[in-house]
């Protein structure tokens, strides 16, 4: 009777591979009825208690396997490896090789896999065994990594221990759809005059930075970094907006000096900067940006706003085409693959402001794009032109001209910011934007004669005067107040007797006073009521008769000066 149990226990409970225990029933018996009749032990205690202990035994035990499918390394060389096997792998699954590198399965092909290694390829070897994770790339994510510099993977690399995080998201998400998106109706502040004034940003935009090499892409997006510790240093979170840095193809040294930069200006403990330098491997350039944009989107989906600048896509490009042509992919124009416009879409798509039923939250972009000699025309350019919401394009001969930041006001453009622009700075900057255009087409024909008629003059006169009190120094963001009351001064005509000169001087003298004295006229100004002009007719209108002298600031410092 224990034979029979046993045996019943056994073809129930154990595995049926391969007909395992249907071609063995009849040894199973015998070894079982074999056991009942020879062991001391079993002859003294019962039938019935032996078999249940067995049926039990039998019925606990663990039938899994750790079965992993693996693959064989082919070729390896120029951070792709060519792996026999691995039948099953997905595409952009990780691969781990058994030097403790990973990989990405690329290139899904009938008789091999095309795998790009994140990492040193000389670890790798023909005949090295590839296992499979069963997994897609992802990284850590949340504020743990506020004040950090990790790579594309997420591996902290600045030498402050583990990050902490417990939180991991995928890397290749796709973007928000239609109906959790609301039109862009928040102002990102830069600090830069230019930019608030003539070609503002909104809470979940993507304004590409685009120009030559040396034209000030970078300090744009410093800037605009530093800016933000006046709304992080308080306690709305609504106002607050957390940053990250991408750097990708960029030299270590450049990278470590803009750490400390942002650790200078107290800016990197809401800053999470993601490296992928120069000498990384292109897997890991390519792969930064999503890293990055992944770090971004937890705090997007949790309410909160983000920041997040890409230096420079460009690069990525250049890597993506390296991963391709390397796997056999066909080119196309400037060589670079058919997908490469897909690349670019999919990452800049995420950048999105949620409505209220989606928390709220956003993402904004700033992508930065190199040009070669000012070609805005070359098929990365225009890829990327063509799926932002505006540019700013920054000019070589500005820059040299003394004119920084060197953003050409008549070739940038924002698409959607100006409905998030503040109600003070669209009554001051839409006149601005309208008398500098008048001014660059005037300004070329004025070179060839000296007879103008006193409108031109008067026009000219305005445009050098607005276009020097746009100048600003390096990482000297200025508060939305400021940039109000300076510009005021030049779109009413205030400055148009002053060397233009002395303008840069005017307006330190200019906002120093109004910070002393005026105060409570600038913590006004974002709560203006319809016109701005009665807000500050106390401070400009200086024919006033009811004026006092403190009040003739425009007059005074003009005769100083």
């Amino acid at each position: 009777m224990l034979s029979v149990r046993l045996a019943a226990a056994l073809v129930r409970n154990l595995p049926r591979r391969a007909g395992f225990v249907s071609k063995n029933f009849a040894a199973v018996c015998v070894g079982a009825k074999n056991l009942h009749t020879t062991h001391p032990w079993l002859q003294k205690t019962g039938t019935a208690e032996v078999s249940s202990i067995l049926e039990e035994k039998i019925i606990g035990a663990d039938t899994s396997a750790d079965l992993e499918e693996t693959g064989r390394v082919l070729s390896i060389g120029d951070g792709i490896a060519r792996v026999y096997g691995l039948r099953n792998v997905q595409a952009e699954e990780m691969v781990e090789f058994s030097s403790g590198l990973k990989g990405m399965s690329l290139n899904l092909e009938p008789d091999n896999v095309g795998v790009v290694v994140f990492g040193n390829d000389k670890l790798i070897k023909e005949g090295d065994i590839v296992k499979r994770t069963g997994a897609i790339v992802d990284v850590p994510v949340g504020e743990e990594l506020l004040g950090r510099v990790v790579d594309a993977l997420g591996n902290a690399i600045d030498g402050k221990g583990p990050l902490g995080s417990k939180v991991r998201r995928r890397v290749g998400l796709k973007a928000p759809g239609i109906i959790p998106r609301i039109s862009v109706r928040e102002p990102m502040q830069t600090g830069i005059k230019a930019v608030d004034s003539l070609v503002p940003i909104g809470r979940g935009q993507r304004e590409l930075i685009i120009g030559d090499r040396q034209t000030g892409k970078t300090a744009i997006a410093i800037d605009t970094i530093i800016n933000q510790k006046r709304f992080n240093d308080g306690t709305d979170e609504k106002k607050k907006l957390y940053c990250i840095y991408v750097a990708i193809g960029q030299k270590r040294s450049t990278v470590a000096q803009l750490v400390k930069r942002l650790t200078d200006a107290d800016a990197m403990k809401y800053t999470i900067v993601v490296s992928a330098t120069a000498s990384d491997a292109a897997p890991l350039q390519y792969l930064a940006p999503y890293s990055g944009c992944s770090m971004g989107e937890y705090f997007r989906d949790n309410g909160k706003h983000a920041l997040i600048i890409y230096d420079d896509l460009s690069k990525q490009a250049v890597a993506y085409r390296q991963m391709s042509l390397l796997l056999r992919r066909p080119p196309g124009r400037e060589a670079y693959p058919g997908d490469v416009f897909y690349l670019h879409s999919r990452l800049l798509e995420r950048a999105a402001k949620m409505n209220d039923n989606f928390g709220g939250g956003s993402l904004t972009a700033l992508p930065v794009i190199e040009t070669q000699a000012g070609d805005v025309s070359a098929y990365i350019p225009t890829n990327v032109i063509s799926i932002t919401d505006g540019q700013i394009f920054l000019e070589t001969e500005l820059f040299y001209k003394g004119i920084r930041p060197a953003i050409n006001v008549g070739l940038s453009v924002s698409r959607v910011g100006s409905a998030a622009q503040t109600r003070a700075m669209k009554q001051v900057a839409g006149t601005m934007k309208l008398e500098l255009a008048q001014y660059r087409e005037v300004a070329a024909f004025a070179q060839f004669g000296s007879d103008l008629d006193a409108a031109t003059q008067q026009l000219l006169n305005r445009g050098v005067r607005l276009t020097e009190l746009l100048k600003q120094g390096q990482y000297s963001p200025m508060a939305i107040e400021e940039q109000v009351a300076v510009i005021y001064a030049g779109v009413r005509g205030h400055l148009d007797k002053m060397e233009p000169s002395k303008i840069t001087k005017f307006e330190k003298a200019f906002l120093q006073h109004i910070l002393s004295q005026q105060q409570d006229l600038l913590a006004n100004i974002n709560h203006l009521p319809k016109s701005i002009k009665l807000t500050f007719s106390s401070l400009m209108h200086t024919q006033h008769p009811t004026l006092t002298e403190k009040h003739r600031i425009l007059e005074i410092y003009a005769d100083l000066f």
